[in-house]
């Protein structure tokens, strides 16, 4: 519309057919431009909503074995069970934060940690296969800290906002050269108001994409929440056993 506005201000020597292609020239270059740093905003925040996803399947998929091994070690393991439950609890808060509370801070689930690894490093094995289970639980308890610590330091966001300010100004400028030389009719109007609508949904894309826990394409907390609803103690098959036994070797 301001472009539109800016056609109807310019005396008529302005908009000349050899003006029309200088601004067209010129505007092809903007385009293209556009269209790659467009493709490498995309590709960023794809990337890092694809670690992140990864790295919660990583943490449902270790709380999981966690509290096999404590079920498999046995009721010596269950105050140990109730720190893992409980810290299970803190990374879903601090993950995806209710939107009226702050986001938690990073003590919330480290204290958890640390005692649910002092815990599990003062059960006193009585056989081969506890002293395995234990010592493969404080090994999952570490990796468990590690991709805790690894999703705290990825941040916030991996967009700058001056990337995103300059596309939308180079966005904002094609648009008006489309108007200065489009005809005032509602067709026009109504085509380039989709395109515009297009454009913006993309880069909502990108913003979305780049906060996946807080977004309208969030990561899914069922890994953790799978692992926090169960209910009662899980009671193993021989099977079972010999299958946790080989893998903790």
């Amino acid at each position: 519309m301001l472009g539109m506005y800016l056609r109807n201000a310019l005396p008529d020597h302005q908009l000349s057919p050899e003006t029309k292609d200088s601004v067209r020239v010129g505007m092809g270059l903007v385009a293209t431009m556009t269209a790659l740093l467009l493709g490498l905003l995309v590709a960023s925040a794809k990337g890092l909503y694809d670690a992140r996803r990864k790295e919660v399947v990583h943490l449902g998929g270790a709380l999981n074995f966690l509290d096999h091994l404590l079920t498999f070690y046995g009721p010596e393991a269950a105050e140990a069970g109730e720190l893992l439950r409980g810290l299970n609890e803190s990374l879903i808060k601090q993950l995806w934060p209710d939107k009226q509370v702050q986001k938690a801070e990073t003590d919330l689930v480290d204290s958890p940690f640390r005692a649910l690894y002092s815990t599990i490093s003062k059960m006193a094995p009585d056989n081969d296969v506890q002293r395995a289970a234990k010592a493969k639980a404080l090994e999952t308890t570490e990796d468990l800290s590690k991709t805790h610590l690894l999703l705290y330091a990825m941040g916030d966001t991996s967009i700058a906002s001056p990337v995103l300010v300059i596309v939308i100004l180079w966005l904002t400028t094609l648009f008006i050269s489309f108007g200065l030389f489009a005809p005032m009719n509602w067709t026009a109007i109504g085509s380039m108001f989709i395109a515009a609508l297009s454009v913006s949904s993309a880069i909502f894309l990108i913003m979305d994409l780049d906060r996946p826990f807080e977004g309208v394409i969030q990561i899914s907390d069922a890994p953790l929440r799978n692992v926090l609803n169960r209910r009662g103690p899980r009671k193993f098959s021989s099977i079972d056993s010999f299958e946790l036994t080989e893998k903790m070797h």
